[in-house]
């Protein structure tokens, strides 16, 4: 499907209004979206001749949500059939996650490393952009980068003497640099690299550290020379450590982190991405077998072993000053439910400011992007609107039913835009989602 033109004007009425920034919503407020940007906002704006006004009654208005770590290609979870799934498999898959991620009201998200040698989140990423697929703003980290034996290393699925295919595999500084620049040749926003084991790995364990100082010291400078970010997947705190004394940006999942590592991350300015609701519905539930019926043994055992420390993680890190950006970990459980991460944020211990900012004017900042993440003149025109207040409930954050991606309508609620379809066909400005739909959730990385 081609890119509608953004070239429709539009006043967004509306009695409750987040700008991703102020500590409490605005109350009512009015914005003109003009050529996909915001060129006006307050209790009343112009209303140019022509412009499609929309009011949401019973509604708050923010930003657009931002997820900071999905993985697009995965199948929900399935991490054990990487070897045979095709290319096409995965591309026609993600498909329909991205619709199902915008759906959510989620208008941009990063890609944080796909398990096949091609680049297939690059091409998703270009022609989300070109407006021939429909999807959130795609920024891709398209491996991970790993050491053999690590959590990138998905060899240990298949049988030695098979000798399966390795996925950026790179083991000492010649052959990480050279695997660096080959990510980065082909098409990276950002570099993703394994410093530590995981848990949906059969070979590997979450405090595990895969990668040496000097390793991960080449491996983060040569992206920065080249002006990439790094950010890696790790756990425990010895890997942690490594990556933020190397320089990376964020730091994802850390959720084994003591309170010295995340004082660490404080001081150095490191984001943490913490993906805690697929993390620790799985700790909450380490000692029911029934949940684990169709799920992996060796996540199982780590889960019990680590559920404790998992737990006690995620309190500590609500309880520091470490810049939270939201990330959900999708493609290792069911796209539809990343919208999850928010109540969990909650649960254990963040106020409903610090989850909103997390997936709004945070995220951007972590993905440096000054234009997304707030409502304000000048900014891109990524606005959701959903039912209820998320600062007296969070779970409104799972209700939105308006989603303006730069300035283009999209519908997942019908509906609620019954008078606007009326007069905008499909072409000229609004584009229609299908409601999301899938299995649970099955997976966690």
């Amino acid at each position: 499907m081609s890119s509608s033109n953004t070239s429709i004007s539009y006043v967004i009425v509306a009695d409750n209004v987040w700008d991703g920034l102020a500590d409490a919503p605005l109350g009512p407020q009015e914005i003109l979206v003009e050529n996909g940007v915001i060129t006006d906002m307050g209790t009343s704006v112009n209303h140019p001749p022509g412009a499609d006004v929309l009011e949401f009654k019973d509604h708050t208005v923010t930003p657009g949500f931002i997820d900071c770590h999905i993985h697009t290609t995965l199948l929900e979870g399935v991490f054990d059939e990487v070897y045979t799934e095709t290319v096409s498999q995965k591309t026609l898959f993600s498909l329909s996650a991205l619709s199902i991620l915008l759906g959510n009201g989620f208008t941009t998200v990063r890609d944080v490393g796909c398990f096949d040698p091609d680049f297939i989140t690059v091409d998703l990423r270009n022609y989300i952009k070109q407006g021939t697929v429909i999807g959130p703003r795609l920024l891709v980290a398209p491996h991970l980068l790993s050491a053999r034996g690590g959590h990138g290393d998905a060899t240990a699925l298949v049988g030695y003497q098979f000798h399966p295919m390795e996925f950026q595999v790179a083991d000492g500084e010649a052959a990480i640099i050279k695997a660096v620049r080959e990510d980065i040749r082909g098409g990276a926003d950002w570099i993703k690299f394994a410093a530590t084991g995981g848990f949906s790995t059969p070979s590997d364990n979450p405090n595990q550290t895969t990668y040496s100082q000097d390793e991960i010291n080449i491996l983060v400078s040569t992206a920065l020379d080249l002006g990439v970010y790094c950010s890696p997947h790790a756990y425990g705190d010895e890997g942690i450590q490594r990556a933020v004394t190397a320089g990376v940006r964020s730091v994802e999942h850390g959720n084994l982190a003591t309170t010295a590592t995340l004082s660490m991350m404080e001081s150095k300015g490191t984001f943490m991405v913490p993906t805690q609701w697929t993390i620790l519905t799985k700790a909450e539930n380490a000692n029911n077998p029934q949940y684990w019926t169709n799920r992996s043994p060796w996540q199982h055992q780590k889960f019990q072993e680590y559920a404790p420390q998992l737990i006690a993680a995620a309190k500590n890190l609500a309880a520091s000053n470490v810049t939270i950006a939201y990330g959900t970990d999708a493609g290792t459980f069911a796209f539809q439910d990343n919208v999850m991460e928010f109540q969990a944020l909650v649960q254990y211990g963040c106020t409903p400011l610090r989850a909103l900012k997390a997936a709004t004017s945070v995220a951007a900042d972590l993905l440096n992007q000054p234009n997304l993440g707030v409502l304000a003149v000048g900014k891109t025109a990524d606005i959701v609107a959903m039912q209820g207040n998320p600062f007296q409930d969070i779970s409104a954050t799972a209700k939105v039913d308006f989603i303006m991606k730069g300035g283009i309508v999209y519908a997942q609620s019908v509906p609620r835009l019954t008078a606007l379809l009326k007069t905008i066909t499909q072409p000229e400005g609004v584009m229609l989602i299908p409601p999301p739909s899938g299995p649970a959730a099955k997976g966690s990385s």
